[in-house]
This record gives C-alpha cells, structure tokens and sequence, in this order.
C-alpha cells in the first residue's frame, strides 16, 4: 500500500523554516545586549530571593500585532521605567503568540500579516528583531511561551516568561520551562483553581527529559536540572477575581503546605478585571493598599495597556486598523498606565525597602 494512504491524511502542505542558528546568524545578538538580558535576569532572580525590595511590572500590549506602535510604547515606556526603577522594576510585555480557545488571530509570529496566510518564517524575523530592538533601548521583555519549538528562536532575548492558564496544565510546557533560562510565572488555571499552578511548580523545578530541535534544527532529546525560579501567577478565572486579601491568605497557605517560596504575581488583567481595562487600576489599587498594610508575598503585577484605550477587530481591509488599539484584549491607554504606575510608586516608594530588612 503506498505511504501516501497511510500518512498525513489531513495535512494539505509542509514549508520548511530555517533553523534557529540561521535566524540568529541574520539578526545576531551584541555583547551589550547579552548583558543587559543576563543582568536584568538577575535582577528579577533578586525579587524573588527578597534580596532587591523592588516590585517587577510586567506592563504592555495584551499582544503585538504592530512593530512601529511596539517600539512608539517602548520609547515612552524606558521614560517611565527611568523615572519609577527605586521602586518598580519595569518589564515590556512582548507577547507574540496567542492562545485560542477554538479559533482566531494567532499573533504575530503566526500570522504577521494577519490575513490566515501564516508566514512563519516573516513572523519569527521580526519578532527577534523587534525584542534586539527593545533590548537596545534599554527595556527588559517578557512573554508567554506558548509554543515549545518557539524560544529555541527568541529566549535568548527575554527576560521573564508566563506559561498561561491553558497550559500550565501541560507536562510539554512544565518540561520546557525545567530548561528555560529566565524566572517563569505559572498562572492559576482558567476555572481559577490553584492546584495545576502548585503542580506545575514543583515539576519545573525538577529535571527533566524530552524531545526537542537544538540550534540547527534537529530532533534532540533535552536533559535539564529544573528551573529554581518558578512563581505562581494569579488571573482569577471562573467568573472569580483571586487578587484580595483573602485569597492572597489561602495561597500563601497552599505554597506553604507544598513547600514552595511565597513569591505571588497579580495579573490585574484577565479574570481579576473580568476583561475590563478600566478595572485593572482597581486591582493594582487594591494590591498596593496590600503591601502598604502588610504584605509580603506580592512580589510583581501585571498590566495589559497600549497606546489607546480599548480593543478592534482585525477588518478584512487593514488600512482601517486603528493605531495603537489592541486587536485581543481591551488595554487601558498610556495616559491611565502613567498615573497608575506613578500613584502605586509613591505609595510604595517609602514601604518595600523595610519590608524584607
């Protein structure tokens, strides 16, 4: 019987993708650049040891689907990181690649010309361009690695990775961020139980061995030591917010129990927001007053903001598109970001140098 009524039934095409040492070699890191990643690594491995009483920001587009109004918010962005880094240590959110319930706009390295024609290859390019970019004018970046193939072409360049609610179930992405090399944040998962973000913890943490495609694009099996810097996001989730003081108790507690540092992020976007931007200044209100009275654990916050307020559907005509809009998740605009930012470093500025003394 021919092999060709046995395999790939159902798949209509193959293209092939250059390796990731061949997109490395056209958009090749600097030296500089390598030790602003490696030290701004650092800097959030320090949070999260309570050696540095900072908070770290995760602050940006729900995602990128345009390069030029990126890099407009990044320029505005290392102003205000400048201005506020005594007490919040500012990193872009830079995400790339979006997660789909059913369907929908995959996200830049998919489909940068956002009409379902998946140039990869195109999206890969100006993604690694787009974060040297970043790193040049000085703003550390985060995302979410959605795709396990994915940082093979880009990690070298990111300083904090999410692992989202839908996959922090996943054994793929618990195995991969084991061999990650920046701090990774697991979300509680997307009905807001808690439990998959403890598991997911303590099996990062462990070794690991799996499959994978090295430098030069070949199947390799990956053996990894665990990665010692995995902290628990909470997004809220089955209809719930999980950001007030209660909640913060019964994790803390759950952490605890797992033996596991007491090291939270806020995401302020999401379920804590129920999708609505204008709520998200709530969320980091109510977290600020948190520490103020107390709290320990509260170690970073996560905003989803852009250049104008709200979101768009992506037209069949993208002439239309409106600039600096979202086309995911409704963003609060730079001017809310500002005075949120600015109004939650002067209530801090004084508290989070005494809190680990």
């Amino acid at each position: 019987m021919p092999q060709s009524t046995i395999n790939n039934l159902n798949v209509t095409s193959q293209d092939l993708l250059p390796t990731p040492a061949e997109v490395k070699n056209k958009l090749p890191v600097s030296v500089d650049i390598e030790n602003f990643v490696l030290t701004s690594r650092q800097t959030i491995q320090n949070i999260l040891d309570h050696k540095d009483h900072r908070l770290f920001i995760v602050v940006g587009p729900c995602s990128i689907h345009d390069p030029k109004a990126a890099i407009e918010y990044a320029k505005k962005l290392k102003i205000l990181a400048d201005e506020l880094q005594d007490t919040l240590y500012i990193v872009m959110r830079v995400y790339f690649e979006k997660p789909r319930t059913t369907i929908g706009w995959k996200g830049l390295i998919n489909d940068p010309a956002m009409d379902d024609s998946f140039q990869i290859e195109k999206g890969l390019h100006l993604a690694r361009e787009m974060l040297i970019q970043l790193a040049e004018i000085g703003l550390p970046t985060s995302t979410e690695a959605l795709d396990p193939i994915t940082p093979q072409y880009l990690s070298d360049l990111i300083t904090w990775t999410a692992i989202g609610a839908r996959t922090t179930e996943s054994q793929t992405h618990r195995e991969m961020a084991s061999g990650l090399s920046m701090p990774i944040g697991f979300k509680n998962g997307t009905d807001g139980s808690l439990d998959v973000a403890i598991n997911a913890l303590h099996s990062a943490a462990m070794p690991h061995h799996f499959l994978g495609i090295d430098q030069q694009g070949k199947c390799t099996v990956f053996h990894t030591r665990g990665n010692q810097y995995g902290h628990v996001v909470l997004r809220g989730g089955g209809g719930n917010t999980n950001y007030d003081s209660v909640n913060m108790a019964l994790c803390e507690k759950e952490l605890q129990k797992a033996n596991l540092p007491l090291n939270i992020s806020i995401d302020c976007s999401h379920g804590n927001s129920h999708k609505k931007p204008e709520l998200q200044s709530l969320v980091v209100e109510n977290c600020v007053n948190q520490i103020v009275e107390g709290n320990s654990s509260i170690i970073s916050l996560m905003l989803e903001s852009h250049l104008n307020w709200g979101n768009q559907s992506i037209p069949e005509d993208l002439s239309q598109l409106q600039y600096g809009v979202s086309v995911t998740d409704a963003c609060m605009d730079w001017q809310t970001t500002e005075e949120v930012l600015r109004e939650a470093h002067n209530k801090l500025k004084d508290v989070l140098p005494k809190r680990f003394a």
